[in-house]
């Protein structure tokens, strides 16, 4: 599948239109509902094809933040042969380990960060701080969209290298 039939079919199964609210609290007329994407498997192991490019000699695990992203490290896993970890948006309450990061994490370890969709890029961001706070290096963050808000260039500020494997202009928003 070639880039541009891998846009088409993002656009055709994943686009909705209408009223919506985004994660960062913005209004807008359309929406890409990841769910509808990485649930379907040819699909999602294009997209996992796509993002394990992104894994150089340099990476040691992939780490992809709760819910959204964990099928995406989870392909991008099988594709690279490369571990992963998935980072939670906050410790489990009174049970299990309580840890942020599930998974095996040693300190030192370079990280890529695959991301579902990114608007504001808030959840990448925190994200990459826990994976930091660990002792990991997060050597680049991989979208699959990029939805081109100011969410690239809060990653940016974050000190991310950032790459799209997608805009919302490739998939005509």
């Amino acid at each position: 599948m070639t880039d541009t039939e891998l846009a088409r079919a993002l656009r055709e199964v994943a686009l909705l239109e209408g009223d919506f609210t985004l994660r960062s609290g913005r209004k807008s007329r359309y929406y890409f509902d990841k769910y509808l994407f990485e649930t379907q498997p040819d699909l999602l192991r294009q997209i996992g094809r796509r993002l394990a490019r992104h894994v150089t000699d340099e990476v040691d695990r992939i780490a992809g933040p709760e819910l959204g992203a964990v099928a995406l490290a989870a392909a991008c896993s099988l594709e690279s042969g490369k571990p992963f970890v998935i980072v939670r948006n906050s410790k489990k309450a009174d049970y299990g380990t309580g840890k942020l990061i599930e998974g095996r994490l040693e300190p030192g370890e370079r990280v890529l960060l695959v991301e579902d969709i990114v608007t504001s890029g808030g959840q990448a961001v925190e994200a990459a701080r826990t994976l930091r706070a660990a002792g990991a290096e997060v050597v680049k963050a991989v979208v699959v969209i990029d939805r081109q808000e100011d969410g690239m260039d809060n990653l940016r500020a974050a000190d991310l290298d950032v790459a799209a494997l997608f805009t919302s202009s490739d998939l005509g928003m």
